[in-house]
């Protein structure tokens, strides 16, 4: 015995590698090495500062050691002390630490009722944190390192505390009971087989399965409470320290081995690897090397290559043989079990027993007719039990067994047997070997149902199932070859007693992990099963390829992940989204490194509506996927689009649909007024919005965004006759909804409107009167600029006919007041798609077609009622009507305030006035100046009546152009050549090539600061002679016109007929002077003078009158340009409605305003 001082409590003791040394830490904080052959101190110790160490562990490799200390663990390099790792990952004392045995993790418990695994590359915490109740005084990984075992106590009470974990993923696998006291300890040792958990605490130690959790065994150990045990190498005892006791007990009878040692108080214990030697921590600060080949039977000492077996040949029934034999049979020494055997034969008391054995093992070396005669040999020296199943076992070999059967029931008939059941079973295993394999499990089933102890005779059959299962999976037949393991796997319990051990002796059956020969064979069907599921899955033979699927997981693969992802998704075609679900997560579970779970997680949530979670899913798989070191899964990951940039791409479309929709729309779910950004976060609580981000993960279909941000934000817009005080933006946001205002007709209207927008199956609703916030101007001006845009772009227009009743035949929309009203006309014309209600809310006419565009007779009777073709009614485009013809709709049409008139124009008109109330007729002149800007069109001058104080040349009113103007009639060809070639004669060609270049050089009209500048033909009036009439408020005038001669026009201007020459008539319309055959251009800057009377330009005028200046430069023409030139003056020729303008003293012109129209014959033909 050798004991080292180290004047403070030792916690933890722990040996290096090799045996050589021992590893000591505690209270004093440092951790040293010791010599254990002389307990010298080697090197210097690990030191930490300002804390003690309550755990240590060393990697199986002798690199790494990791040491718990308060509140941290600290990793360090055990041949250079270099710490490598600090990891802060508790809140409290780590008191117990192990490393896996494959040293790439380890495991920390910790008083904060945590336990936790770690990185031993990164320090990462890889599964945790285990919540437990009370502290974790202990955690041991599992021999194979796929499980952890933790134990926790509470100060001063116990606990039912032992759990054991999946190490992979942290999945709770068992929790067993049993108390520890709260004291630093190590009251945790797997067997090396991992199949059983040994325990101690509390006078008492326990051995549990660790595949059921049932308890296996349980005896009472002398010490206190604080207890550690460890386990031997060599699987054939258990070392205890109880406080002041050290016992030593066998792991097969649960006896006590020796006299129980007392020691001081003891905090830890450590066996050497070879079990030579144990060490003990003491609270007065010692470490205790004792010698257990002192301690210890020589039978307990030693390697066992068999950590199963830990029996005494002695206990072994039928079976009489000694230890060194014994121990090279269990090993499978068979010629040296022959060897020694022959030896003991010669010994004329065992002489018949050493024949049996002999035989039995010369059965197993296939040396079938010397084992017939050992047999024959040791029953006829003396009949025995082992004599006859030795008998019976040597004839396997000949194949005849009907005799093999025959020779093993004679221990019957000589009435040998003491253990009937026993025989039987070994007689099942002897048929077995013959090839009766059923018949075999069947007696062996038999045998099951009527004995008391059935564990051994369940093993014996799962070895049975599992030779039988690995035959027929050889053969292909998988089905039954699962069938068969599956029920050997499910029943199989732990057994390792002497019967046993006798029959695994007899026939070679290796007993030992026959859990895992069986989890082996069954790991081999797996993949057969697998591909039968892929071919199913291709053949689109879904079901079949679920069955396949789970046949394959029902045998439970080491990794399943792939399995149930696979299955998962074909669950997922199916639409068996629970399933599915079920699958995804137990493959997360499985594999939480692989992103595929997470991505089938994604997609079972996606079909079960779950969006969030969903998206939860798809954002974790795309973060395993970033942390993935596998390069594969990294390109794949690259098919995938993040969230953020898949919510980025709606957001853009969203904001596209909100720049062409009304600023403000009723949400008639509730009936609140909502904004843009109001709309968007309402939409982003919506289903559809989770729905499209969650589908959006592979790639960015646009054109469904589109769809489905389309759909939810489609709108339907109101027309109607405004009928008095109508619901304001005010009103209903002081109610809180439309559904909460006050009952009155209007708001009733209002409501209906919303209802049957909702019945419709839209969310979204416009309504003039309460969608726009007239009390601020800008709000106001930008939605009267876009509001034709706004029916444009409705997904409908409902038009409310209040004074329509549903009986009344086709006609009653005709005479609708709705068909009267300035702003009803772009709302017809503007919508694609148009329903027209009655005042009961019933479609006009009971037509329930959803557009009222396409009924033939409704279109017709519109039609007729503005004189504008049905089917440009029923697709409308502003260019489908020339200026005239929309000025003359918009004739028919009146408005209660004087702004609207022009307003309401503004979307048919293309106009990008701004409207401003309180303008008054200036609306309509900033309206019809645009026309003129944008169009260049000048027909819009061609009326009768009062002029407009905005400017002379623009008409008071637009029912002036509810009939068309005077055409000039039109020239047959034959006659324009006549009139050409009179013209030849008497008009040279310098002087028509002058004409006609100022005239078709003149540049297009155009209006600047109110001004028109207006190209045109002037003729100056030469004489001027008036004649009263009507009362003297109009005036009839006689004028003698230059190129013209007479005129007489009348209106109620008064001009000077003393100043004739003040007063000029004008040709404008230029383009009916235009001949497509002339094919000249039109317009240029440069300008030349002309004295000539009939051609002159007028000067700018103060109202906007500015007749263009003639151009000198000379058009490019195709044809003759003599020719061009005559055709042009024959059409000057022509009768034409000629303007009056008036020189004001400013020198600039004014129109005179005539009641009616100034036709003038054209230039005198002389």
């Amino acid at each position: 015995m050798i004991e080292i001082n180290t004047q403070h409590t030792i916690f933890s003791v722990l040996f290096a590698e090799d045996g050589k040394q021992i590893l000591s830490g505690g209270a004093e904080g440092k951790l040293r090495r010791w010599q254990v052959d002389d307990g010298h101190e080697v090197g210097e110790p690990i030191r930490i500062e300002g804390t003690q160490i309550y755990a240590a562990s060393m990697s199986p490799d002798c690199r790494w050691l990791v040491l718990g200390q308060h509140p941290n663990v600290t990793m360090w390099d055990a041949q250079t002390h270099r710490k490598v790792l600090d990891i802060k990952g508790h809140t409290n004392s780590v008191f117990s630490v192990d490393i896996s045995p494959d040293s790439t993790k380890f495991a920390t418990g910790s008083a904060d009722n945590q336990a936790s695994i770690w990185s031993m590359t990164t320090g990462e915490r890889l599964v945790g944190p285990l919540g437990h109740k009370y502290w974790v005084m202990a955690v041991r990984f599992s021999p194979a390192g796929d499980r952890i075992a933790t134990a926790t106590g509470q100060n001063g009470k116990h606990s039912y505390n032992i759990r054991i974990f999946n190490s992979e993923n942290g999945h709770q696998l068992l929790d067993m009971p049993f108390r520890f006291f709260l004291h630093i300890s190590s009251p945790l040792s797997w067997s090396a087989d991992g199949r059983q958990l040994f325990a101690a605490s509390y006078n008492e130690a326990k051995r549990f399965d660790t595949s059921s959790g049932l308890l296996l065994g349980n005896w009472s150990i002398p010490g206190g409470s604080r207890t550690s045990i460890v386990l031997s190498h060599n699987q054939r005892f258990a070392a205890i320290a109880a406080q002041g006791s050290l016992s030593f007990w066998d792991t097969a009878t649960e006896q006590q081995i020796c006299a129980v040692i007392n020691c001081t108080d003891v905090w830890s214990i450590a066996l050497s690897p070879n079990d030579d030697c144990i060490a003990t921590g003491e609270s007065n600060g010692k470490v205790t090397l004792r010698s257990l080949r002192e301690i210890l039977p020589r039978s307990y000492l030693g390697r066992n290559e068999n950590p199963r077996i830990f029996l005494h040949p002695s206990q072994l029934p039928f079976i009489d043989i000694n230890d060194a034999a014994f121990i090279s049979w269990t090993q499978g020494d068979l010629p040296r079990v022959e060897e020694l055997l022959t030896k003991v034969i010669a010994d004329p008391d065992l002489h018949a027993h050493a024949l049996a054995l002999r035989a039995l093992v010369r059965s197993r070396l296939k040396q079938t007719g010397m084992a017939i005669d050992d047999a024959k040999m040791s029953t006829e020296a003396q009949r025995s039990v082992i004599g006859y199943i030795a008998n019976a076992v040597s004839l396997i070999g000949n194949g005849d067994h009907e005799s093999v059967i025959r020779a093993f029931d004679l221990v019957f008939t000589d009435r040998l047997a003491t253990d009937n059941s026993f025989l039987l079973l070994i007689k099942a295993v002897i048929l077995f070997e013959c090839g009766k394999h059923h018949d075999a499990i069947s007696r062996v089933d038999d045998l099951i149902d009527i004995v008391d102890d059935k564990s051994l005779y369940i093993t014996v059959r799962a070895q049975m199932s599992l030779l039988l299962g690995g035959m027929l999976a050889n053969k292909g037949d998988y089905d039954r070859a699962m069938e068969l393991l599956l029920r050997a796997r499910d029943a199989i319990p732990v057994q390792s007693g002497p019967r046993l051990v006798v029959i695994s002796l007899i026939f070679g059956w290796d007993f030992d992990k026959l859990d895992v020969a069986i989890s082996l064979q069954l790991q081999g069907c797996i993949k057969p099963f697998e591909d039968r599921g892929d071919a199913a899955m291709q053949l689109e033979n879904l079901d079949e390829a679920i069955l396949q699927y789970s046949s394959a997981l029902s045998l439970k693969a080491s990794n399943p992940a792939g399995l149930l992802v696979k299955r998962s998704k074909v669950r997922a075609i199916l639409e068996l989204w629970e399933d599915a679900l079920k699958d995804a997560d137990d493959a997360i579970e499985a594999d939480s490194q692989s992103p595929w779970g997470y991505e089938r997680r994604h997609a079972a949530l996606h079909g079960l509506q779950r969006y969030n979670e969903a998206m939860d899913a798809f954002t974790l798989m795309l973060s395993v996927v970033d942390k993935s070191v596998d390069p594969d899964i990294h390109q794949l990951g690259t098919k995938y689009v993040s969230p953020s940039r898949s919510e980025a791409t709606i957001d853009e479309v969203v904001r596209g649909v909100s720049e062409i929709s009304p600023l403000v729309l009723i949400d008639v779910k509730s009936g609140v007024l909502c904004d843009g950004q109001k709309r968007t976060d309402t939409f982003k609580s919506e289903a559809q919005f989770k729905e499209l981000l969650s589908s959006t993960t592979e790639k960015l279909d646009d054109e469904r965004i589109q769809r489905v941000v389309a759909k939810y934000f489609r709108y339907v817009t109101l027309s109607h006759v405004w009928q008095g005080k109508e619901p304001s933006f005010q009103d209903v946001n002081l109610a809180g909804s439309v559904w909460e205002l006050d009952s009155s007709p209007l708001n009733e209207k209002l409501r209906q409107f919303c209802e049957v927008v909702r019945t419709e199956g839209y969310r979204w609703a416009w309504c003039d009167t309460c969608c726009i916030d007239k009390t601020i101007s800008m709000v106001l001006n930008q939605s009267l600029m876009m509001m034709y845009k706004w029916y444009e772009a409705a997904a409908s227009t409902f038009v409310y006919l209040e004074d329509v009743d549903s009986l009344l035949a086709l006609g009653s929309l005709r005479d609708s007041r709705w068909m009267t009203r300035a702003w009803t006309a772009q709302e017809l014309l503007a919508g694609k798609v148009i329903r027209f209600y009655d005042r009961n809310w019933e479609p006009y006419l009971g037509d329930t077609r959803l557009n009222h565009k396409e009924s033939l007779e409704i279109m017709q009777e519109l039609a007729d009622k503005i004189e504008v073709a049905s089917k440009i009614i029923a697709a409308f485009h502003p260019d489908d009507l020339s200026v005239r013809e929309k000025l003359r709709l918009a004739s028919t049409r009146n408005a209660t305030v004087e702004e609207d008139v022009a307003y309401s124009l503004i979307g048919i008109f293309k106009s990008d006035i701004r409207p401003h109330y309180g303008e008054g007729d200036a609306a309509l002149g900033h309206l019809l100046e645009e026309i003129v800007a944008r169009s260049r069109e000048v027909t819009m001058l061609a009326w009768t009546g009062k002029s407009l104080s905005y400017n002379s040349c623009l008409p008071a009113s637009l029912a002036v152009y509810s009939r068309p103007p005077e055409a000039s009639p039109a020239i047959e060809d034959a006659e324009m050549d006549v009139r050409v070639a009179a013209l030849r004669n008497s008009l040279s060609q310098t002087d028509a090539n002058l004409i006609y270049g100022r005239i078709t050089r003149l540049p297009p009209a155009f209006f600047a600061n109110r001004r028109l500048h207006l190209p045109c033909v002037i003729f100056v009036v030469k004489k001027l002679g008036v004649q009263p009439f009507g009362g003297g408020r109009e005036y009839r005038y006689h004028a003698w016109v230059s190129g013209i001669g007479d005129v007489e026009f009348q209106t109620s201007d008064q001009l000077s007929p003393t100043e004739p020459r003040n007063h000029i008539f004008v040709h404008p319309w230029l383009r009916d002077l235009y001949d497509p055959l002339d094919d000249f251009n039109w317009g240029s800057t440069d300008s030349e003078d002309s004295d000539s009377d009939s051609y002159k330009s007028a000067p700018e005028t103060d109202d906007g009158t500015v007749p263009s200046s003639s151009l000198a430069a000379e058009p490019s023409a195709t044809m003759d340009d003599y020719a061009c030139a005559l055709r042009l003056i024959v059409r000057l020729q022509q009768p034409f409605h000629a303007l009056v303008l008036q020189k004001q003293s400013s020198g600039e012109f004014k129109r005179v305003a005539a009641e009616h129209e100034i036709v003038l014959p054209g230039i005198d033909r002389r």
